[in-house]
């Protein structure tokens, strides 16, 4: 199911290609774009951390990342997070797009061309875990169809120290047919 989950997508000039090193200086860039975004994240990928978490996403540990593509143009990155194949469960996160494409309803395109290739696949679950203190994710994937199950509190410590609540949200596959 892993190698099927972590396939490249497309829909139209939205591309999900796998994350390497020749995606390195494109996205330092696109992250560069909005410096003042990463204190909610749990890693930086602001100039002066970008390699050392870049290197991290591409390391493999139950991380599939994704460069996402808006025709040529890298506009952003996202990845399938701890799947777990016996409990058809993974995560959607570490997900940044460009100020530029956001509000624009291209992240609901990515967001919806994930799931739908999940639920494809034999996923039953997805879940995303989000800082509490980041209400611009949490209302995309309430849009979504989401369902904020419980607040995870003191979860993860992020790189700033901040000790951080997390929402978990999540989509079964049952819902998504039902829209």
């Amino acid at each position: 199911m892993l190698d099927r989950l972590y396939a490249e997508l497309a829909d139209g000039e939205l591309k999900l290609v796998k994350l390497g090193e020749a995606h390195r200086e494109a996205l330092r860039a696109v992250c560069a774009a909005d410096n003042e975004v990463w204190p909610i994240y749990s890693s930086s990928f602001g100039p002066e951390y970008f390699d050392k978490s870049f290197d991290a996403l591409i390391g493999g540990n139950g991380r599939m990342p994704y460069a996402i593509l808006d025709g040529d143009r890298l506009v952003g990155m996202t990845a399938w997070l701890r799947p777990d194949v016996s409990a058809q469960t993974v995560e959607i996160g570490n997900s940044f797009i460009h100020p530029d494409a956001r509000g624009t309803g291209f992240n609901r395109r990515v967001k919806t061309l994930m799931i739908e290739h999940a639920f494809g696949v034999g996923i039953r679950r997805i879940e995303f875990r989000i800082d509490e203190r980041n209400k611009r994710s949490q209302a995309a994937v309430a849009k979504l169809g989401c369902t904020k199950e419980a607040t995870l509190r003191a979860e993860r410590i992020t790189w700033t120290g901040h000790v951080r609540d997390t929402a978990l949200w999540s989509l079964l596959a049952r819902e998504w047919e039902g829209r």
